[in-house]
Protein backbone atom coordinates (compact mmCIF):
# COMPACT_ATOMS: atom_id res chain seq x y z
CA UNK A 1 0.00 0.00 0.00
CA UNK A 2 1.12 3.55 -0.52
CA UNK A 3 0.05 7.02 0.44
CA UNK A 4 -0.53 9.69 -2.17
CA UNK A 5 1.35 12.85 -1.30
CA UNK A 6 -0.72 16.03 -1.49
CA UNK A 7 1.01 19.30 -2.27
CA UNK A 8 0.04 22.27 -0.11
CA UNK A 9 1.29 25.75 -0.94
CA UNK A 10 2.23 27.70 2.16
CA UNK A 11 3.28 31.25 2.97
CA UNK A 12 5.56 32.26 5.82
CA UNK A 13 3.89 34.23 8.62
CA UNK A 14 6.14 36.89 10.09
CA UNK A 15 4.11 37.40 13.24
CA UNK A 16 2.75 34.97 15.82
CA UNK A 17 0.11 35.15 18.51
CA UNK A 18 -3.67 35.18 18.64
CA UNK A 19 -4.22 38.64 17.07
CA UNK A 20 -1.94 37.74 14.15
CA UNK A 21 -3.72 34.40 13.67
CA UNK A 22 -7.07 36.22 13.58
CA UNK A 23 -5.80 38.51 10.85
CA UNK A 24 -4.63 35.53 8.83
CA UNK A 25 -8.06 33.92 9.09
CA UNK A 26 -9.77 37.21 8.25
CA UNK A 27 -7.74 37.26 5.02
CA UNK A 28 -9.09 33.84 4.12
CA UNK A 29 -6.05 31.78 5.09
CA UNK A 30 -5.45 29.13 7.73
CA UNK A 31 -2.64 29.71 10.25
CA UNK A 32 -0.37 26.74 10.78
CA UNK A 33 2.97 25.72 12.23
CA UNK A 34 5.43 23.17 10.85
CA UNK A 35 8.14 21.69 13.04
CA UNK A 36 10.26 18.60 13.57
CA UNK A 37 13.46 17.19 15.00
CA UNK A 38 15.52 18.61 12.16
CA UNK A 39 13.70 21.90 11.53
CA UNK A 40 12.87 24.86 13.73
CA UNK A 41 9.21 25.75 14.20
CA UNK A 42 8.03 27.65 11.16
CA UNK A 43 4.82 29.73 11.21
CA UNK A 44 2.98 29.48 7.90
CA UNK A 45 -0.49 29.84 6.40
CA UNK A 46 -2.24 27.46 4.00
CA UNK A 47 -5.46 27.38 2.00
CA UNK A 48 -8.27 26.23 4.36
CA UNK A 49 -10.18 24.57 1.50
CA UNK A 50 -7.16 22.51 0.47
CA UNK A 51 -6.54 21.59 4.09
CA UNK A 52 -10.16 20.50 4.47
CA UNK A 53 -9.73 18.21 1.45
CA UNK A 54 -6.73 16.59 3.12
CA UNK A 55 -8.54 15.97 6.39
CA UNK A 56 -11.63 14.55 4.67
CA UNK A 57 -9.67 12.28 2.31
CA UNK A 58 -9.42 8.51 2.82
CA UNK A 59 -6.28 8.83 4.94
CA UNK A 60 -7.54 11.92 6.76
CA UNK A 61 -5.15 13.08 9.46
CA UNK A 62 -2.74 10.31 8.42
CA UNK A 63 -2.23 11.89 5.00
CA UNK A 64 1.29 12.79 3.95
CA UNK A 65 1.57 16.32 2.57
CA UNK A 66 4.36 18.23 0.89
CA UNK A 67 4.46 21.81 2.12
CA UNK A 68 5.85 24.05 -0.60
CA UNK A 69 6.78 27.10 1.44
CA UNK A 70 7.52 30.30 -0.44
CA UNK A 71 11.18 31.15 -0.18
CA UNK A 72 11.90 27.96 1.78
CA UNK A 73 12.67 24.34 0.99
CA UNK A 74 9.87 21.78 0.78
CA UNK A 75 8.74 20.06 3.97
CA UNK A 76 7.30 16.55 3.96
CA UNK A 77 4.85 16.39 6.84
CA UNK A 78 1.77 14.92 8.47
CA UNK A 79 -0.91 16.58 10.57
CA UNK A 80 0.03 16.46 14.23
CA UNK A 81 -3.12 18.21 15.45
CA UNK A 82 -5.75 20.69 14.35
CA UNK A 83 -8.28 23.00 15.95
CA UNK A 84 -11.82 23.82 14.83
CA UNK A 85 -14.18 26.57 15.94
CA UNK A 86 -16.62 25.18 18.58
CA UNK A 87 -19.67 26.62 16.79
CA UNK A 88 -18.88 27.07 13.10
CA UNK A 89 -16.64 23.95 13.02
CA UNK A 90 -14.31 25.78 10.65
CA UNK A 91 -10.62 24.97 10.82
CA UNK A 92 -8.73 27.48 12.95
CA UNK A 93 -5.20 26.12 13.20
CA UNK A 94 -3.07 23.18 12.08
CA UNK A 95 0.18 21.77 13.43
CA UNK A 96 2.35 19.86 10.94
CA UNK A 97 5.10 17.48 12.01
CA UNK A 98 7.98 16.76 9.63
CA UNK A 99 8.30 13.11 8.51
CA UNK A 100 10.67 11.04 6.41
CA UNK A 101 9.48 8.24 4.14
CA UNK A 102 12.19 5.95 5.50
CA UNK A 103 11.40 6.58 9.18
CA UNK A 104 8.55 4.98 11.09
CA UNK A 105 5.79 7.05 12.67
CA UNK A 106 2.96 6.24 15.07
CA UNK A 107 -0.61 6.61 13.85
CA UNK A 108 -4.18 5.67 14.74
CA UNK A 109 -6.25 3.93 12.06
CA UNK A 110 -9.98 3.06 12.08
CA UNK A 111 -11.03 -0.50 12.93
CA UNK A 112 -14.10 -1.58 10.95
CA UNK A 113 -16.09 -4.79 11.43
CA UNK A 114 -18.05 -6.56 8.71
CA UNK A 115 -20.62 -9.36 8.85
CA UNK A 116 -23.18 -10.45 11.45
CA UNK A 117 -21.77 -12.74 14.15
CA UNK A 118 -23.54 -16.09 14.56
CA UNK A 119 -23.49 -15.41 18.31
CA UNK A 120 -25.99 -12.59 17.85
CA UNK A 121 -28.66 -15.12 16.83
CA UNK A 122 -28.17 -16.75 20.24
CA UNK A 123 -28.70 -13.53 22.16
CA UNK A 124 -25.10 -12.39 22.28
CA UNK A 125 -23.94 -8.79 22.00
CA UNK A 126 -21.13 -7.59 19.75
CA UNK A 127 -18.59 -5.47 21.63
CA UNK A 128 -16.04 -3.50 19.62
CA UNK A 129 -13.46 -2.68 22.25
CA UNK A 130 -11.24 -0.57 19.99
CA UNK A 131 -12.57 1.90 17.42
CA UNK A 132 -9.06 2.72 16.23
CA UNK A 133 -5.83 0.75 16.37
CA UNK A 134 -2.42 2.26 17.19
CA UNK A 135 0.10 1.29 14.50
CA UNK A 136 3.73 1.97 13.66
CA UNK A 137 5.15 2.04 10.13
CA UNK A 138 6.69 4.36 7.57
CA UNK A 139 4.34 7.16 6.43
CA UNK A 140 3.82 5.63 2.99
CA UNK A 141 2.51 2.37 4.49
CA UNK A 142 -0.17 3.70 6.83
CA UNK A 143 -3.39 1.77 6.07
CA UNK A 144 -6.61 3.67 5.41
CA UNK A 145 -8.36 1.27 7.81
CA UNK A 146 -8.31 -2.27 9.16
CA UNK A 147 -11.32 -4.48 8.40
CA UNK A 148 -12.21 -7.51 10.52
CA UNK A 149 -14.86 -10.06 9.46
CA UNK A 150 -16.80 -11.08 12.59
CA UNK A 151 -19.30 -13.40 10.88
CA UNK A 152 -17.87 -16.56 12.47
CA UNK A 153 -17.83 -15.22 16.04
CA UNK A 154 -20.00 -17.33 18.37
CA UNK A 155 -20.95 -16.64 21.97
CA UNK A 156 -17.86 -15.67 23.96
CA UNK A 157 -15.86 -15.58 20.74
CA UNK A 158 -13.35 -12.83 20.18
CA UNK A 159 -10.78 -11.38 17.82
CA UNK A 160 -7.30 -10.63 19.15
CA UNK A 161 -4.57 -8.45 17.70
CA UNK A 162 -2.74 -11.57 16.50
CA UNK A 163 -5.77 -12.48 14.36
CA UNK A 164 -5.70 -9.21 12.40
CA UNK A 165 -4.33 -9.23 8.88
CA UNK A 166 -2.51 -5.98 8.26
CA UNK A 167 -0.14 -4.68 5.63
CA UNK A 168 3.52 -5.62 5.36
CA UNK A 169 5.76 -3.42 7.45
CA UNK A 170 2.90 -2.31 9.71
CA UNK A 171 2.95 -3.18 13.42
CA UNK A 172 -0.02 -2.87 15.76
CA UNK A 173 1.22 -1.34 19.01
CA UNK A 174 -0.78 -3.62 21.30
CA UNK A 175 -0.17 -7.01 22.87
CA UNK A 176 -0.83 -9.86 20.37
CA UNK A 177 -3.29 -11.32 22.91
CA UNK A 178 -5.25 -8.09 23.31
CA UNK A 179 -8.95 -8.57 22.49
CA UNK A 180 -10.27 -5.94 20.09
CA UNK A 181 -13.73 -7.35 19.25
CA UNK A 182 -15.86 -9.86 21.18
CA UNK A 183 -19.33 -11.39 21.30
CA UNK A 184 -20.52 -11.45 24.90
CA UNK A 185 -22.97 -14.07 26.12
CA UNK A 186 -26.28 -12.75 27.56
CA UNK A 187 -25.20 -13.74 31.08
CA UNK A 188 -22.03 -11.66 30.78
CA UNK A 189 -24.05 -8.66 29.64
CA UNK A 190 -26.36 -8.95 32.66
CA UNK A 191 -23.39 -9.10 35.03
CA UNK A 192 -21.95 -5.99 33.44
CA UNK A 193 -25.20 -4.05 33.85
CA UNK A 194 -25.06 -1.07 36.27
CA UNK A 195 -25.66 -2.18 39.84
CA UNK A 196 -25.27 -5.88 39.09
CA UNK A 197 -22.71 -8.02 40.93
CA UNK A 198 -19.36 -7.73 39.21
CA UNK A 199 -20.43 -4.66 37.25
CA UNK A 200 -17.74 -2.40 38.69
CA UNK A 201 -14.75 -4.63 37.79
CA UNK A 202 -16.18 -5.28 34.32
CA UNK A 203 -16.79 -1.59 33.68
CA UNK A 204 -13.32 -0.69 34.92
CA UNK A 205 -11.71 -3.29 32.66
CA UNK A 206 -13.66 -2.12 29.65
CA UNK A 207 -12.82 1.50 30.35
CA UNK A 208 -9.11 1.00 30.95
CA UNK A 209 -8.04 -0.31 27.55
CA UNK A 210 -9.87 1.85 25.03
CA UNK A 211 -10.45 5.00 27.03
CA UNK A 212 -8.40 7.13 24.67
CA UNK A 213 -10.66 6.12 21.76
CA UNK A 214 -13.89 7.23 23.39
CA UNK A 215 -13.56 10.74 22.01
CA UNK A 216 -13.22 9.46 18.48
CA UNK A 217 -16.49 7.63 18.23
Amino acid sequence: MSTNITVLHAKVRNTNGTPAARRVRAEGHLPAVAYGKEIAALAVSVDPKEMHKVLTSDHGKNSVVKLEVEGKSEILAMVKSFQVHPISRKLEHVDFIEVKLDREVDAEIPLVTTGKPVGLLKGGVLRQIYRTLPVRCTPDRIPVKVTVDVTALDLNGHVSVKDVAIGEGVTIRLSPEQTIVAVNAPEAEKEAAPGAPGAAPAAAAAKAAPAKDAKKK
